[in-house]
């Protein structure tokens, strides 16, 4: 089930994972020269807090989806459950209408019988 708030994780979580990829090419290709002292760290940080919530919004949707899934499978159990029901209700009712129309002609050969 695609509800918005999953789609939001979804975006958020690409967002920081390109982003995060964007920064490790760029540091270790064009920016490798430019990078010591005090930036080399910041822009390090930088690439790390954006790998650590990609993967915090990766576990967030993880258990979210693990939710949303329990909750599916649990309607899907209710509805079987109230449709075997509505089965084997109309299966018992069935039975004993046909029954019923078995003893109807036994009922009447015995007032036919008594009749003569």
């Amino acid at each position: 089930m695609r509800t918005p708030a999953t789609a939001w994780r979804r975006w958020f979580g690409m967002l920081f994972l390109i982003l995060a990829g964007g920064m490790l090419i760029w540091g270790l290709t064009v920016l490798r020269p430019h990078l010591s002292g005090r930036g080399f760290v910041i822009y390090w940080t930088l690439c790390f807090l954006f790998t650590g919530l990609s993967l915090l919004t990766a576990v967030v949707d993880l258990f979210a989806v693990r939710r949303e899934a329990r909750a599916e499978r649990r309607a899907l159990l209710q509805r079987t459950m109230m449709e075997l029901s509505r089965k084997a209700k109309a299966k018992a009712e069935d039975q004993k209408t046909a029954t019923d129309k078995m003893d109807e002609p036994m009922a009447e050969n015995g007032r036919n019988g008594s009749t003569e």
